[in-house]
This record gives structure tokens, sequence and C-alpha cells, in this order.
């Protein structure tokens, strides 16, 4: 494309048309409020001859679109400029044509495209030329053009322009054709590398799919030749290939199955990447990390190498010397990308600032001392209780009394021996409160790259994907040095493993920050990401995009992401978000994987989607096809919310514990959830091998809050009612989860969202502690009873009873050479009795365990002999 080097001086001009041509006084006009923009709508005149692009979108959305021009028959002196006009039509760039170069001038080329970027072009991705000699001028020395959105046409008034357009044309698989166009069609031809393959009949149809007699061919060029019934109009357009890449054909042709990635040695370092689509792919080699746009200490100097293609369509390149420490990119061309688009490899295992570059890393040198000793951890997992934090988190509020460099670290994170005073009461905070409560696993939120400015803290959840082997560099103590974060991780993991505590990863396959200009988009565009039949990114996930898992390199890509970081960091489990998202093929192959690393992984997820799927339901890894899972488990939000009404529902909606209608299917779902079993699955899953309990995540209310959101108001209450709620948690049978802080109270400051909203509010404040140190020492009890307590992670079912209507649930089985009893009331009015005689006691909430006893309200009693 055209180069900048004129850009400024034009834009001087444009700055001063209005003094020098004697332009029109500019004066804002009337505004127009269907439109994104508010132009003026008195034009310029100019004493030379000039030009007025018109242009109109179906939307009335113009802010992020701007036209690139240029004299294709003069010099290189390209222009990139907004619209900056309006009127009835749409928006209008009114030029004079004394900024081209040649006079006179007799062509000027033209693009409209999405600003900063060349990945969007409206109506087509071709160059356009306006060739002056076929439009006439007006008594004004103006030449008037329109153009439509979507319409690769030039007009020379607006009453000329075909109002019928196709809006897409594409391949759903080898055999269908999906058509949609704005008005009826009559017919339409199907052309192949020119050849006229099928003449179809439209029907008057504006949206349809035909089953054709030909098997499309991923290696050809589709044409599509639609005429529309009511005008006789013949429009062509491109037909998308990107349904093919279902196809058996592809996946024969193209699936590669070897390892992909750059391959370290002080030899050498090979680098191999997937793009079958690509023409050409260049590695690029720097000294730096850091670009100069992020630094001024950065460095932009790069050596480039051309790699070449082999078969499956993967490029390799292989470059002497030792490359440890240097930075590298892919420059990628394609079809959709034909200028060219730099990118990081997907595959890149360590990467410089902001995750801008891939490094090349000699692994062994990022271990930690005593590395080689740190091994998985062999945790059955119905005997995990699993503690959900943050990075951050922990070390965020002052109350943490670490140092204070340390803090929203992975160092913070293992520090030891931090500790908060008040009232002349000491409680440990950070790592050494975690080692005290005595979980036995850590889930952390995702600490894989995420689309961070990793130069300055600012507090996310981290579900915005952006390197998905490389560790976040906003919690290392040097973000500019790939292989800091790396060696600090694995401390991370070293530390908790020391404890005899899991180190499980939140992980976020499920779709990525941007999907547009994505490091998969640009090798593989249309391949990583599920479409709808109109072309538009599916949404399933409600953050823009989904990932297609069910696609074989896609799915390969999951398996050897989770492979690796069990392999090199060695991770006890993983978390998947939105879990449904994923095929249930691919995530019976991700756990088939990890169990063959490490025969005690544990992996679980949320069971649902974040929106509509075009995934069918029967394939989607979800509540309903738990049956289906083999080596994971899920979310069990049936017993959550039968306990707290979470989730989803309204803030003053109740449940079990806060005081909420008692009906059989509540019940059920407490008491089936006691035994490990998911209410919610089409065959009722007595499995607590696939069953992880829960009140409380990171998402939504703390407990506290809930409880409070409810509207109850009364502190002793709220205490009491938290208490019971991870009560029926770590009694259950199944993996047994809480989130971090529900020990001493947390909250959030009613926050039921706090994704990006500082450590204000989501830091631990250690000094709940003090103020809440029974329910943190009941917590102590509870983990631990889970922990040693046989039959709780066993599958023989347990026996589970009722008494006045719901108000009270008992728990009784024999475990351990003992015989236990364990009870649970809520607020509703109960007069049943318990005889406690003979029975010792591990846990009464409310010093009510003596005789023959009625339980008051929100106790728990655990009692045996």
């Amino acid at each position: 494309m055209k180069s900048y080097r004129k850009t400024l001086l034009i834009l001087l001009v444009l700055f001063l048309l209005g003094t020098v041509c004697g332009c029109a006084k500019k004066e804002e006009g009337p505004s127009y409020p269907d439109r994104d923009v508010d132009y003026p709508t008195e034009l310029p005149v100019f004493e030379e001859d000039g030009v007025y692009i018109h242009y109109q979108r179906e939307d009335n959305t113009y802010d992020n679109w701007t036209l690139w021009l240029w004299d294709p028959d003069g010099e290189d002196d390209s222009l990139e400029d907004d619209f900056n006009y309006q009127d009835d039509y749409g928006v209008i760039a009114a030029y004079p044509l004394s900024h081209f170069s040649s006079s006179p001038m007799s062509r000027l080329g033209f693009i409209v495209k999405h600003k900063g970027s060349w990945a969007v072009k409206d109506g087509t991705d071709s160059d356009r030329f306006l060739d002056f000699s076929t439009v006439r001028k007006d008594e004004n020395n103006i030449y008037h053009i329109y153009l439509a959105g979507k319409d690769p046409n030039i007009y020379d008034s607006p009453e000329k322009i075909i109002r019928e357009s196709l809006k897409s044309a594409s391949f759903l698989n080898e055999n269908s054709l999906y058509l949609e166009a704005s008005q009826p069609l009559e017919t339409y031809r199907l052309y192949g590398d020119g050849e006229l393959l099928i003449e179809g009949d439209g029907a008057g149809r504006t949206r349809f799919t035909d089953r054709l007699a030909v098997v499309a061919d991923f290696s050809k060029s589709y044409e599509v030749e639609a005429e529309f019934r009511e005008s006789g109009t013949v429009l062509r357009m491109p037909v998308s290939l990107w349904g093919l890449y279902d196809s058996d054909s592809f996946h024969e042709e193209y699936y590669y199955d070897g390892v992909l990635g750059a391959f370290y040695s002080p030899e050498k370092t090979e680098f191999r990447v997937w793009s079958p689509v690509s023409s050409r792919i260049t590695l690029r080699l720097y000294d730096s990390g850091t670009p100069v746009s992020v630094s001024p200490n950065g460095n932009d100097d790069f050596t480039e190498a051309e790699m070449v293609k082999g078969e499956k369509g993967v490029f390799s390149y292989t470059a002497e010397g030792d490359l440890n420490g240097k930075y590298y990119t892919y420059y990628v061309y394609n079809s959709t990308y034909p200028d060219g688009e730099e990118i990081v490899d997907p595959y890149a295992k360590a990467a410089g600032v902001s995750g801008l570059r891939g490094m090349v890393v000699d692994l062994s040198k990022t271990d930690p001392k005593g590395w080689n000793t740190v091994d998985h951890l062999s945790y059955d997992r119905k005997q995990l209780t699993v503690y959900e934090t943050h990075v951050a988190d922990v070390t965020s509020s002052e109350t943490w009394n670490g140092p204070k460099e340390l803090s929203h670290t992975y160092a913070g994170l293992i520090e030891k021996g931090t500790s908060y005073s008040e009232g002349g009461k000491t409680v440990s905070t950070g790592f050494d409160h975690i080692r005290e409560l005595g979980v036995n696993a850590v889930q952390l939120l995702p600490v894989f790259d995420q689309a961070n400015d990793e130069t300055a803290y600012k507090f996310n959840w981290g579900y915005n994907p952006l390197n998905y082997n490389v560790p976040e560099g906003m919690y290392s103590s040097d973000p500019y040095d790939g292989a800091v974060r790396i060696r600090e991780l694995k401390e991370v993991v070293k530390a908790f493993h020391e404890e005899g505590i899991a180190v499980i990863m939140d992980v976020v396959y499920n779709h990525v920050n941007g999907a547009l200009l994505s490091n998969f988009d640009v090798l593989m565009p249309g391949y990583y990401y599920r479409y709808l039949n109109n072309g538009t990114l599916s949404n399933g996930s409600g953050c823009g995009n989904e990932t297609a898992s069910e696609r074989s390199m896609v799915r390969k890509f999951i398996i050897d992401s989770v492979s690796y970081w069990l392999d090199e960091y060695r991770l006890d489990g993983f978390r998947f978000d939105l879990m449904g998202l994923h095929d249930i093929g691919t995530m019976n192959e991700v756990a088939k994987a990890a169990k063959a690393i490490d025969p005690y992984v544990t992996i679980y997820g949320e069971p649902w989607t974040g929106g509509a799927t075009p995934l069918p339901e029967e394939e989607q890894a979800k509540q309903i096809n738990a049956h289906k899972f083999e080596g994971y488990g899920q979310f069990n939000d049936q017993m959550r919310d039968a306990l707290i009404m979470g989730g989803l529902h309204g803030a003053s909606e109740k449940g079990w514990i806060t005081g909420g209608e008692i009906t059989k299917g509540l019940l059920e779902s407490i008491e089936e959830g006691l035994n490990g079993a998911t209410v919610g699955s089409t065959v009722k899953l007595y499995d607590p091998d696939k069953t992880v309990n829960y009140v409380t995540c990171h998402d939504n209310y703390t407990l506290y809050d809930r409880i409070k959101a409810a509207g109850i108001e009364n502190e002793e209450t709220v205490r009491k009612m938290a208490i019971l709620a991870n009560s029926l948690v770590f009694t259950s049978k199944g993996t047994a989860f809480m989130l971090g802080g529900e020990e001493f109270l947390r909250s959030k400051q009613g926050d039921s969202n706090s994704y990006q909203s500082g450590d204000e509010i989501n830091g631990f404040d250690y000094s709940l502690k003090i103020r809440n140190q029974d329910v943190f020492e009941t917590y102590q009890k509870l983990i631990a009873f889970k922990q040693e307590t046989k039959a709780l992670q066993g599958t023989e079912e347990l026996s589970v009873e009722d008494y006045d209507n719901g108000a009270v649930i008992s728990l009784s089985f024999n475990s351990n050479g003992r015989d236990y009893l364990i009870l649970y009331r809520n607020g509703s009015p109960s007069s049943s009795s318990f005889d406690c005689s003979g029975y010792e006691v591990y846990l009464d909430t409310a010093d009510n365990h003596e005789g023959n006893i009625t339980l008051k309200e929100y106790q728990t009693l655990i009692l045996y002999k």
C-alpha cells in the first residue's frame, strides 16, 4: 500500500483549506440523532476542481470508518483521513484535487476501511478507482461520487445505487451453500475457479441453504452470482471457504500432529507454525522484548528470515546459534491480510513486556533452586478442599503487612512471616494464613498472559487471554524479562507444594481478548473461532467471540497447552472457564492427555456457557451431559442455588439458608449434593468424582454480601448463615470449594461483579480475621474433617434425611471406625429432638449438644461414637 511520506503535508493543507482556498466558514448544521457522528453540513467551495465522496451505511455508524486515498498515476502521496461533513444521504469526505501530484488528475484510488487497521474494509477488499472521465462536475467544479456500505460499486448519483446486496455467501460444509441477500433472489450460479458448476433456484428467498450436487474443494476459489427477482440486478461475491474447515478432507490434508512453537538448544532454535492458508511467513528476531512504543528504552531493530512452507501447512525455520533471551514474532501474509500482519507465536512459552513479542527461552535456566525435587501432589480429588484466590487479593491490603514492593506479586503470594495486629491480638496473613487454614489446594484466578499493560499494575480478574502458554508479567518483579515471570511462578508452585498444597490454575480457552487481529485469526482466518451463518462471530462467551474447540487444530492447541503447563510447572489441576463452550470430545481428550502426565490431576469447570452457541447441545460439556464426562468434573450450582440462590438469581431471592420457601426440588438438590450428586443432569449423576460443591466463587457476591443482599440485616444471623452454608459444603462428597476470605466473612462492599474494581474492593482485609476468629476456627475444623473422613471420599451413598418440612437435615454414615451423625438446621421452625447421648462432639456451632436436644437456628452439629 502507499507510503505515509506526504501525510503530514497533506494534513496541513487540509487544515488551511478554510483560509487559503476560500472555503465557506464551517458552521454546525442540524444534528442527526440516528448517527454516531455530528459533522458540519455547510460544504466547502474550492477554487479548483474538487471531489465529494458521499458514503452511506444502513446502520448509520460512521465513527470507526475512514478513507485511504492516493493518486495511482502520480507520486506516492497516500492519505488516510476521516469523513468530515454530512448531508441527508450520509457522510462526506471533501478534498481539492490539488492534494495529489498528477496534473491534470485522471484517476483517484481509494479504500473505505476501519481506522488504524487493514483487517476490515467496506464494500470490497480490493482497491477502488474513480475515473474522472466518467463523472461530470457540477457548477462548482465538484465531482460527486456515491458509495453504499457493503456495495463494491461506485455511483455518480444516489438514485442509481443498487439497493440490493449480497450479504453473505459461504459453504457450511462440503455439500451445503449458504446465501443471504437484502432482497429476494430469482436464481444463483456457483463458479469454481471461473467454471460454472451449478445453476440454482433462488425461489424468492433472501436467506437459505442449498444442498449441492458438487463437493466443494478447499484448494479452489469460488464465486456466486445472484439475480434479484424484482429488479433483475445481477451481483457477484466470493464464497467463504471457512465452512470447509470442518470437512474430513481438510482434516486429512492439513491436520498436523507434530510439535509447534520455538524449540531451543544452545546450538540452534527451530521455529514451527501452522498456517495452511498463508502464502508467506517471515520470522523476525529482536534483541529486545520491549517496543519503543512502550518505552523509550525499548528497541525495534530486528533481523528477518523467510520461513519455508512444508507439509500440512507448517512453516519452519532453523536459526543457528544460541538464541536464549532473544525475542521473536511472525509476519504473516495471506488473502485476508495481503499486506502482512505481525503476531506473537500462539505456542510461545515466554514473552516480553505486555506479551507483545515472544521469547526464545532456555527453560532449564528458569528452574528455581530445588525444582528437581518438586512433583505433582497425589490427592484424590474427593479429598480436596480448594481455596480460590487471586494473586493480588492475598497481598494488596495494607493489613497484609508484607514488603510493599511485593504487593500484587508472585513473590508476595508466598512471602512467609507476615501478620496483622489490632486490639492486642495478632493474626497471620498472606501465605501463612492460607497454610494455617489447612486447605490442601489453591485455585489461582488466571495467571497466564493477559491483554494488560504490564508496566502499570491495574487490577482485573484475568479473563482476557493473550498468550496462553506464558505467565502473566503484571505479577512479576520484572515484566520486561520474559524469563523472570516463569521462574517466579515456579517458585509459587514449589512453595505451596512444600506445604502439601496443590496448585490449580484457572484456564480460559473458550475465548480470546479480541478475535480480530489475534495471532489465531491472522494465521488462520475463520478457523479458530465459531461463526454464525451470516459470517459474524458467535458470542457464546459473552466476550465477543468463542473458540471452536471441536476443530482438530484448536483441540490440539488446548491439549498441548494443558500438557505443557502440567509438565513444565508441575501444576496439579485446571479449572475450565465456561466449559460448556468446549465440546465433550475435546474435554475427554484433555483429561486423557493430562492423566498420562499426572494420574492424580484434577480437572473441573463451569458446566454452562455465557450465551447461545452454534455448538450442538449434545456436544457441549455442560451439566446435562455430565454423564459423558471422562476424567473431569463440574461445579454443582444446583446445590449452591438451593442453599443461597446465588449465581444469576435476583439479590432478594432466598434459599434454604437465607429463609426461602422449602420445596421438594430444593431439598433434593441439597440432599443429593451432600452425596456428590448433580441434580441437573439428564442422567442423575451420583458421581462425586464429577462434582464440585460450593456456595461462592469469584463471580457474583461474596457469601457475606450475598446474605446481606437477601435482606438479612442482623450481623449475628449473617454470621451463622455463612457458617451453616459452608458446613454443608465441607461435609459433602465430591470436591469441596470455597472463595478465599469466606473464612473471616470477607466482603467486597456489596460489589457483585468486581472483575476490575480494584484492590480496595478485592483485597483481603485481615482485620476481619481478628473480629471473626471463631469463624476462622470453625472453617479450620470443617476443612480438616473433609480431608480426614474417608466416607466423604468414597463412592458409597450416605444416608440423608430431613425433618420438620425440611427445617432440619441429617447426614449419617460410618467412617474411620466411627459412626457419624451430622445435623443442620436453618431458620425455619423445628420441634424435632435428637438424642446426643453417647456421642462425642467434633463441631458444634451453637453450644447445644447435651442429651436430648432440639437444634438451634442455623446450628451445625457433627457427632461421632
